[in-house]
């Protein structure tokens, strides 16, 4: 049972016309991958303006099956952040390729391209560029690198920059639909690019049964109750974003004048987390808002470099250290926020002097 005074860091949003949608696919009878699932890549390729959309069972699914598809295998490399999840190195694991890790830019958290400039070689075939917290990375300097890049759109769907929207940029665009992502269908994930090439081997990849030949193939797929979900919560993106970008307004008027780092306020910020920038350890700040009743997170739970026992990556080790994530999503009310901004401010006028 969910502590009704408790405010959680991340929730879904979902109502009455998720669960009608399923309920109709499960009367129906068909439950596995079907027109619901058809439906929804129809409709997200349309939403982003991509040539094609396959959809998967997870994220991690989404981006594994990229990187097959990118021919990508043992012998070669893939460059990503350390600070993220740890989807991202299993992925390249699943491979057999070798990832090599690069640090961040300390003020928006996305890959540093200068660091990204120095790792490469001859056997680098694809960087993973992740648009963390849904601040869209600089495309622009990356894609002048001259390398394939799959960009990572976990956090960021509907994001933008000036060169237009996220999952169009790159070779191919990965997309999650975690229970806490933008949008949800449980689990699930999506797939964009231009390329008929990859997306005819994405679709022959993610699902293995009735084939006339042999090769190894995956039980990746999405099935209807997850699409009808998606459906329902792609039509809503709009207000959910919205509804961020006002929360991310209000925690901007009520923290500007604290010597915190806050969040960028590019015009394409989809506001996916709000970090703060502590200039200290955010572990006694967890701790205090706890004690209020707000739950607040390190928002990558590891870096990556941390857990493979690395050195030298020290713009992540600082964020891992220093950064805060305070909650941020559609069904906060206006008394739910006022009460996080109470609780920082407490906090801040707290460990203010040790800043």
């Amino acid at each position: 049972m969910v502590d009704k005074d408790i405010i959680a860091h991340s929730r879904p949003t979902l109502g009455p016309d998720e669960a009608q949608a399923v309920s109709e696919v499960i009367e129906s009878g068909y439950v596995a991958e079907g027109e619901k699932v058809k439906n929804f890549e129809r409709a997200f390729a349309d939403f982003l303006g991509a040539d094609y959309a396959m959809s998967t069972n997870s994220g991690t699914s989404a981006l594994h099956l990229t990187l097959l598809a990118m021919g990508i295998g043992p012998g070669d490399e893939v460059i990503i952040p350390s600070y993220v999840c740890s989807a991202l190195l299993n992925a390249v694991n699943y491979t057999g390729a070798t990832p090599i890790l690069a640090d961040i830019d300390p003020d928006t958290y996305n890959l540093d391209v200068s660091d990204v400039r120095r790792r490469i070689n001859t056997f680098t075939k694809a960087i993973i560029v992740p648009h963390l917290f849904g601040l869209a990375a600089d495309m622009e300097s990356l894609l002048g690198l001259d390398v394939p890049i799959v960009e990572d759109c976990a956090q960021s769907i509907g994001a933008a920059n000036h060169q237009g929207p996220v999952g169009l940029l790159g070779t191919a665009g990965v997309f999650s639909f975690y229970a806490t992502k933008m949008i949800t269908t449980g689990e699930g994930g999506m797939v964009t690019t231009d390329s008929r090439d990859i997306a005819e081997r994405i679709r022959d990849l993610k699902a293995y049964d009735k084939r006339r030949d042999y090769k190894i193939r995956f039980n990746s797929k999405m099935n209807d109750i997850q699409a009808a979900l998606g459906i329902v919560q792609l039509k809503k993106l709009g207000s959910f974003i919205r509804r961020r970008r006002e929360i991310a307004e209000r925690y901007n008027r009520a923290f500007e004048s604290f010597q915190l780092k806050l969040p960028p306020t590019d015009t394409g910020h989809i506001y996916y987390r709000y970090v703060l920038g502590l200039k200290m350890d955010a572990g006694p700040w967890i701790q205090e808002l706890a004690l209020k009743g707000i739950t607040g997170e390190r928002p990558i739970h590891v870096p990556l470099h941390q857990s493979l026992k690395l050195g030298g990556y020290p713009a992540a080790a600082k964020a891992w250290q220093q950064s805060l994530s305070i909650p941020i999503y559609p069904t906060l009310t206006d008394d739910n926020i006022s009460r996080v901004v109470e609780s920082v401010t407490r906090c801040y006028e707290k460990f203010s002097k040790l800043i």
